[in-house]
């Protein structure tokens, strides 16, 4: 059995109690779409202060969804664990995309390594970064992603803010809209 295999297991052997069994399945929904972190950009884009993290955010969550949904996953084509192993049951609908990227997980980190680099409150970027983290294990907990698929997400979130970032789309997409 390989090393995702055994930690899926152990996650639903024990972890698995009725607490995190209400709760995963919410935070998990948090991250549907996106949503969440597309009101927490709708909030900075209304700061003048963090007007440029918003849209940071926004560019960085579509550099991931285009590499991660729509390239990656139709590339690798990988099944998520419950199809692997159909004994288990999900506290969610079947999600109907495939596996690697996690895209819950992709955005989330495209959101917090774009807010670690231009937010300076600490009480904001730790809550950014527990809702990340809390997001992205609610996705193996609920056995929808394998471990090595939430890597995957997290280095291609920080990947993508950091395009955004080092690459100055911001200033790019201001200097196309001045002109």
């Amino acid at each position: 059995m390989s090393l995702d295999m055994k930690i899926v297991e152990y996650v639903y052997r024990h972890l698995q109690n009725p607490l995190f069994d209400r709760v995963m399945p919410f935070v998990s929904r948090l991250g549907n779409g996106g949503l969440i972190w597309i009101g927490i950009a709708a909030v900075f884009l209304m700061s003048k202060k963090y007007r440029k993290t918003g849209i940071m955010v926004i560019c960085s969550m579509l550099v991931g969804a285009v590499i991660g949904e729509v390239m990656l996953k139709n590339i690798i084509q990988r099944a998520r664990p419950f199809v692997e192993m159909p004994y288990y049951n999900l506290l969610i609908d079947t999600p109907k995309s495939f596996s690697f990227p996690s895209g819950h997980t992709t955005s989330s980190f495209a959101v917090l390594g774009t807010v670690v680099r231009t937010v300076d409150n600490r009480l904001c970027r730790g809550a950014v970064a527990l809702l990340a983290f809390s997001i992205a294990f609610s996705r193996l907990y609920l056995l929808v992603h394998y471990p090595t698929d939430i890597l995957g997400g997290i280095a291609l979130g920080l990947m993508s803010s950091y395009i955004v970032y080092k690459w100055n789309v911001v200033e790019v997409l201001f200097s196309i809209f001045r002109h």
